[in-house]
C-alpha cells in the first residue's frame, strides 16, 4: 500500500513503484526506460526534424514545402530519363542513317536495334503474336522463317510501316474469295479442294479420293495465287500451302472454313504510331527471330 506523498519501495526487487495497486497486492515497478532506447528516439526525433527542414516533407493548402535543398523527385526522374535519352540519340541516329540491310554488319548498332526493337515489340506486337512471337490462329508465327509477304529485312520493314489490309493505300493488300459464302463452289466440292490443299503438306488424314477430285479445282480456281505445287506466292501475299505451316490450323475443318469465308486479317500501319527509328529496329528485331532471309 501506499500513502499519498510517501513512496513505495517494492520488497523483493527494492524498486520504486508507481504508486498503484491491484488486487490488494499487484504493484507496477516504476522503471526508467533504458539509456540507449531513449538516446536512439531522440536521435530520430533530431533526424525527422533535419529531415523535413531539408527536404519536402508537408502539404499545404496551394503545394507543398519545398525544403532547404528544394529537391524534387520527379524532376530528378525527368532528369534521368532525358539523360538516358541523350544517350540513346548517338545510336538512334546513327541506326537512322544506316540502310537496314548494314545494321546487322555494326555489332554496337544491332545490339542496340535488337533491345529497342524488342521494347518495342513488347509493347506494340506481341498482343497478336504473343510475347514469344509464337503467334496464334490468324496471327502469324514469326519465329518459323516462313513469310506470307517476304521474309527479307526490306520486306519485314515494309509490312510493319504499312500494314496489312488496313484501308491505307501503300499497305500490302491481297483477298481470298469467299468460295463458300459467295456460291462460287459447292460444299462438296468445297471438301475436295481441302483435302488436296491437306495432302500438298504430307498429311497423313487426307481422303486420297477426294483429294485427287479437288486437284483439278485447285488448278482451276487456286493455282493462279498459290502456284501449281502450293509454295504460294509473297508478291501476292498467297501463303504456302505445302510446307504444314497453318495460320488458322491444317485440320479439315479449318481449311474447309478457310475456303468458304476466305479469311483476311488486318495489321496496323506501324509508321502512323511509331517513329522511323523504332520501325527499323523493330524490322530488324522480327528478322532475327525465324533467322530471316
Amino acid at each position: 500500500m501506499t500513502m499519498a506523498g510517501h513512496k513505495h519501495i517494492d520488497e523483493v526487487t527494492g524498486v520504486e513503484t508507481t504508486g498503484h495497486v491491484w488486487d490488494g497486492d499487484l504493484c507496477e515497478l516504476n522503471k526508467p526506460l533504458p539509456k540507449w532506447w531513449l538516446y536512439v528516439f531522440y536521435a530520430c526525433c533530431m533526424w525527422a526534424f533535419g529531415y523535413w527542414m531539408v527536404y519536402p516533407a508537408w502539404p499545404t493548402l496551394t503545394g507543398y514545402t519545398q525544403g532547404y535543398l528544394g529537391y524534387s523527385q520527379r524532376a530528378a526522374v525527368t532528369a534521368e530519363i532525358n539523360a538516358a535519352k541523350a544517350a540513346q540519340d548517338t545510336y538512334r541516329q546513327a541506326i537512322a542513317n544506316t540502310p537496314i540491310t548494314e545494321v546487322k554488319g555494326k555489332e554496337d548498332l544491332m545490339q542496340f536495334a535488337m533491345a529497342g526493337g524488342a521494347a518495342a515489340f513488347g509493347d506494340n506486337c506481341s498482343g497478336c503474336h504473343g510475347r514469344g512471337a509464337q503467334g496464334a490462329a490468324g496471327y502469324p508465327n514469326l519465329n518459323d522463317d516462313d513469310w506470307i509477304w517476304g521474309g527479307s529485312v526490306e520486306q519485314i520493314e515494309y509490312t510493319i510501316a504499312h500494314g496489312i489490309r488496313n484501308g491505307a493505300d501503300e499497305a500490302r493488300n491481297s483477298a481470298m474469295p469467299r468460295f463458300g459464302l459467295d456460291g462460287i463452289l459447292e460444299p462438296a466440292v468445297i471438301s475436295d479442294v481441302a483435302n488436296y490443299v491437306r495432302s500438298l503438306s504430307g498429311s497423313e488424314q487426307v481422303d486420297a479420293a477426294a483429294a485427287e477430285r479437288g486437284k483439278a479445282t485447285f488448278a482451276e480456281q487456286c493455282a493462279a495465287c498459290h502456284a501449281e505445287d502450293g509454295k504460294g506466292n509473297q508478291e501476292m501475299g498467297a501463303p504456302n500451302l505445302s510446307d504444314a505451316i497453318w495460320l488458322y490450323g491444317g485440320s479439315q475443318e479449318a481449311v474447309t472454313q478457310s475456303i468458304v469465308t476466305g479469311r483476311g486479317g488486318a495489321m496496323p500501319a506501324w509508321a502512323t504510331r511509331l517513329d522511323p527509328v523504332t520501325v527499323k529496329m523493330l524490322a530488324v528485331y522480327v528478322h532475327s527471330l525465324g533467322g530471316g532471309k
